[in-house]
């Protein structure tokens, strides 16, 4: 069994590295001294917009009701919005958590998530390739172009940072060491669910698109056009035409190049996408195909032959790029409350005045 520490405070002032206790779980979470009004939400209070655009606020005016359908908890993925492209930046994470917190999800609970120490090593032992060429933000590098990319603070530093404007702001911070935050992500979403609750995942990673439904949405940020962007069942479906029960096969099958693993299109020269796509309509997921194939004919003569030579292959990629929904992590009823917005100006405003006294935080606000 992990051990649970849950921080109710952390000082103001941010603390060496090495008082950081290492544990299997972490639980930063708000002060209740700093949010004197926290109230819940009734799981039967609903959004009023259609999950395409920014979700308006109800302003808790409507006694918890709106259409009957539930209220939206928000999860933050931290790691990839700490990135301007492939450099680390910390003026990257306070934009985007400006612009989150500003137009995206305003006073609806939030809970951010890290990627814990040794996140990627179980999925390395199955794969080696995998994530080879990342570099993480919050993980010491033996260069100091990440010490540059952070501002000129260490990335323990970094970490802390982090940490300590989003607990300001009222946000609860989960890191499980030796899991990613995808996996962190995926227990808790289904925890969420069980209570009542939609689901809207803030991040640019297409893994969590396994778990898109009617009830969980992901909300992306576009920097090409300087905003985040909501991303639902209705948009899966028009870009794949399939169900997104089955995103994780046809991934296995075509494979993630920005996460090291191969697609058999690579082994299999015409064993592309369309391919993928119509034979697994037809059966559904990745096992049922590759059982299938072991006693009939389901395809062309490559893709027969490609699913029998190469199915512990892509049983692998399998195991790698499912997200995992076991991680020992609890959901605790105080990151579902709504959440106090009042001190968020000043905080991000000196958050972004450490890092650069010509940006602000009205400037994003406000563009």
């Amino acid at each position: 069994m992990a051990e649970t520490l849950v921080w109710a405070a952390i000082p103001t002032s941010l603390p060496l590295p090495n008082r950081l206790r290492p544990s299997r779980t972490i639980a930063f979470t708000p002060s209740k001294a700093s949010s004197p009004v926290r109230r819940a939400f009734r799981s039967t209070t609903a959004t009023v917009d259609d999950g395409t655009k920014r979700f308006p606020d109800d302003g808790g005016n409507n006694n918890g009701y709106n259409g009957g359908r539930p209220r939206r908890v928000f999860f933050l993925d931290v790691n990839p919005i700490c990135y301007r492209g492939s450099r680390p930046s910390l003026r990257s994470f306070a934009h985007w958590l400006s612009l989150f917190f500003s137009q995206v999800s305003l006073r609806d609970p939030v809970i951010a998530v890290l990627d814990g120490d040794k996140a990627n090593e179980f999925r390395r032992q199955l794969l080696p390739s995998y994530k080879a060429h990342r570099r993480k933000i919050l993980v010491p590098p033996s260069s100091t172009t990440f010490s540059r990319g952070l501002g000129g603070g260490s990335p323990q530093i970094a970490e802390l940072q982090i940490i300590d404007v989003l607990r300001k702001c009222n946000v609860p911070v989960v890191k499980v060491d030796n899991y990613e935050a995808d996996d962190v992500i995926a227990t808790l979403v289904d925890q969420v669910l069980q209570k009542g609750f939609r689901v809207v995942i803030g991040s640019p990673d297409k893994d969590f698109k396994q778990l898109i439904s009617t009830d969980v949405q992901i909300v992306m940020p576009m920097p090409e056009f300087g905003r985040w962007s909501f991303y639902t069942l209705k948009h899966y479906i028009a870009q794949y035409n399939c169900d997104p029960s089955s995103d994780l096969s046809l991934r296995c099958l075509v494979g993630d190049e920005a996460d090291g693993v191969a697609g058999i299109q690579h082994l299999a020269p015409g064993f592309g996408r369309k391919t993928a796509l119509k034979l697994l309509k037809k059966h559904g997921s990745l096992e049922n195909l590759l059982s299938a194939c072991a006693i009939r004919t389901v395809g062309k003569h490559y893709a027969q032959d490609a699913l029998i030579k190469h199915a512990d292959l892509l049983r692998k990629n399998f195991e790698v790029l499912r997200l995992r929904r076991d991680v020992d992590v609890h959901l605790e009823e105080d990151w579902l409350c709504e959440r106090e917005t009042c001190n968020d100006t000043d905080i991000l405003s000196n958050f972004f005045k450490t890092l650069d006294g010509r940006l602000t935080y009205q400037r994003y606000v406000s563009s």
